[in-house]
């Protein structure tokens, strides 16, 4: 059995800024658990029993140096507590108290500062029996490595060039409709709610994750018609584009394109040949 836990908070405004990791036990099982906290003190994080390599999603507060992680339950409700009274993030060790709130159990949390995680930051999304950790500088995500839940086995790594997002630059779906879980990490933004992502698809004769083509502008996928729906906007939102694909040989192939325009006369988006948005 394992026996270290790490626990990452990351204190952010906008920009995350830095990032504090213990070590240490909850009771006598081991866990990962990693939190971000902004200016407010709004926290959210996830943590993963080592057994198990689950992520369970956390929300909290810090409030006059007490912090207070709550998990949920599959209806929504709070169903246990990580509290830390006095919690200083320069402290060299911390003390809390994990509570289930149905039962009302508590064991005790006992971390030691560690000055970095080797294999990168946990990711809340998971795909069967895979897990996800990137490896980033706070600023931006260089790799991205698979592992089997369980043992910790190292599945696969990807190297990439992406904008941080905290515990959720890795998300799941099935995005070229065969049937199976893909995963995509979150590449960047740009102006207006424009964001791009890169697509890693899953091949079930060999197990194995590969890159994609796919690429484009706030994708998003219609399981039901399986199509791809791109959507990109302009100045300030007078100016917006849609396209339509289909998968073929898991390659986007254009179907049609739509182009929309603001017409101060209807204070409305009209529709316009697609050259004019071009």
């Amino acid at each position: 059995m394992k026996q270290l836990i790490y626990f990452i908070i990351i204190f952010s405004s906008k920009n995350l800024f830095g990032q504090i990791n213990y070590s240490g036990f909850i009771g006598k099982y081991p866990i990962e658990l990693s939190a971000e906290i902004n200016t407010t003190g709004s926290s959210y994080g996830v943590y993963v029993y080592s057994a198990f390599d689950s992520p369970i999603i956390l929300e909290g507060n810090l409030e006059k140096e007490k912090l207070i992680l709550f998990e949920k339950d599959s209806k929504g409700k709070k169903s246990a507590s990580m509290t830390f009274e006095k919690f200083n993030s320069e402290s060299e060790s911390i003390e809390g108290i994990w509570k289930d709130l149905k039962n009302e159990k508590q064991l005790k949390i006992t971390l030691s500062k560690k000055a970095k995680i080797d294999d990168g930051i946990i990711q809340y999304a998971t795909v069967g029996n895979h897990y996800f950790r990137i490896v980033t500088d706070y600023q931006a995500v260089s790799e991205i490595k698979i592992f089997q839940k369980k043992t910790d086995k190292l599945i696969q790594k990807f190297n990439v060039d992406c904008q941080f997002r905290g515990l959720y630059c890795i998300s799941s779906g099935d995005f070229n409709f065969d049937g199976f879980t893909d995963f995509s990490i979150f590449e960047s933004s740009y102006v207006g709610p424009n964001t791009s992502s890169l697509y890693f698809l899953y091949n079930p004769k060999t197990k194995k994750y590969f890159e994609s083509a796919f690429s484009g502008t706030s994708l998003e996928f219609d399981q039901k018609r399986k199509r791809i729906i791109e959507t990109n906007q302009c100045c300030a939102g007078s100016s917006v584009t849609t396209a339509e694909y289909k998968v073929i040989k898991n390659k986007m192939v254009l179907e049609k394109e739509r182009c929309f325009k603001w017409s101060e006369k209807k204070q409305a988006l009209v529709e316009q040949n697609p050259s004019k948005c071009r």
